[in-house]
């Protein structure tokens, strides 16, 4: 066999090895892209913190069927907090209470009962009554003050039609008051205010 030149041989390497970087170059250049892949984006859903989650708990009383402490959804309205406690009797008067309002957590939602006008007895005395009328401002007994009129609250003695008014909207915004003492919560009703009223109020 003839001998193969040195010279030939190494040729034929450093032709090889130059063939073989060449592969290499090329198979990193057109081969798949060294970009990192994004990764997919994460859904966040909206819906968790709202009203899911959380609850209220509040106290129904007054004319329900079932009066007690119920935990609601947060968010919950009046309305689905009587609905819990049974509904209203028939004797209820909802027209006192802001039935759209939103319960608030340790709150108590007062139903009152209807207040029907006694019609006087039978030949005691004029048409007009056998009682004497309450003097002007000063009403003959305690006025409730979750079934009081605007008129009713404003004869009371140191209120106003202003005052009485913003004791109508905390009331339909509170669903009622559960205590004379949370008459000091109205705005423009302070302590010397709210003493004068203690004689004159009821719940």
């Amino acid at each position: 066999m003839p001998e193969i030149p040195s010279r030939a041989v190494a040729g034929w390497v450093v032709a090889a090895v130059a063939v073989a970087l060449l592969g290499v170059w090329l198979v990193s250049r057109d081969g798949p892209g060294t970009e990192p892949v994004p990764a997919p984006a994460i859904k966040v859903s909206e819906g968790g913190g709202g009203g899911g989650g959380a609850a209220v708990v509040v106290h129904v009383a007054g004319e329900v069927r079932a009066a007690g402490v119920y935990r609601l959804r947060a968010g919950a309205r009046v309305s689905d907090a009587v609905e819990r406690a049974g509904g209203a009797t028939r004797r209820a008067d909802l027209s006192q209470v802001n039935l759209a309002a939103k319960v608030e957590d340790g709150r108590q939602i007062l139903v009152p009962r209807r207040v029907t006008a006694s019609a006087p007895a039978a030949g005691a005395g004029s048409a007009g009554g056998s009682s004497a009328p309450a003097a002007p401002g000063q009403p003959a007994v305690p006025v409730n003050l979750n079934t009081a009129t605007l008129e009713q609250l404003d004869a009371l003695s140191g209120v106003g039609p202003v005052t009485a008014q913003k004791i109508i909207d905390y009331r339909e915004e509170h669903g009622g008051f559960g205590s004379v003492e949370e008459l000091g919560q109205v705005p423009g009703i302070g302590d010397v205010r709210l003493a004068s009223l203690r004689e004159q109020v009821r719940v």
